[in-house]
Parts: C-alpha cells; structure tokens; sequence
C-alpha cells in the first residue's frame, strides 16, 4: 500500500463506523506492516485488529475478533491486496 493513497471512501468509512478521524499517514503506517502472511497467520490477524482498535481507540471484544478472524477466513480475501482487506472490515462491496 505504500505509495498509494488511501481511498477518501476507506477513510470516510471508518469514520461513519467508528465515530473517528483516521489520517492517511495513520493508515499507511499500519499498512506498511501488513504482508500477505498477515492474514493468513491467526495471531497476525489478531494483532493487526488490536492496531487497529488501538488507533481509533474503540475497544474490540473477544467475541467480535474471533467473527473478525471466521470472516477473513471464509471470505477468500485476497492477502496480495490491501485494499480488499479494507473494504471486507469496511463493509463495502
């Protein structure tokens, strides 16, 4: 993801849910250390949702990371694709 921008649609999306600005830099900073081994890896993926969590300061349950973790399990995303990642937590289609 480095060296793209970050959809304004992603960024306004997660404001619409989390009630949270989130920047750019933010965002790229967080995806600069996301490989595609990151969600394949259970405990990978529980990390990043705690990033994320943390960043936009809204705590995530036990109960919501593990349907987290089932949904990018079952979804296919692409790991090759950030953006696909973003928009399976985002809701968009």
């Amino acid at each position: 993801m480095s060296g793209k921008n970050v959809s304004k649609d992603v960024l306004n999306s997660i404001k619409k849910k989390t009630g949270k600005s989130v920047s750019e830099q933010d965002i790229q900073k967080l995806a600069s250390g996301v490989k595609p081994s990151t969600l394949q890896s259970e405990k990978q993926l529980r990390q990043l949702i705690q990033q994320v969590s943390s960043m936009v300061n809204i705590p995530v349950s036990e109960k919501t990371i593990n349907e987290i973790v089932s949904s990018v399990k079952k979804s296919g995303v692409n790991p090759n694709s950030m953006e696909s990642m973003m928009k399976l937590l985002t809701g968009q289609k």
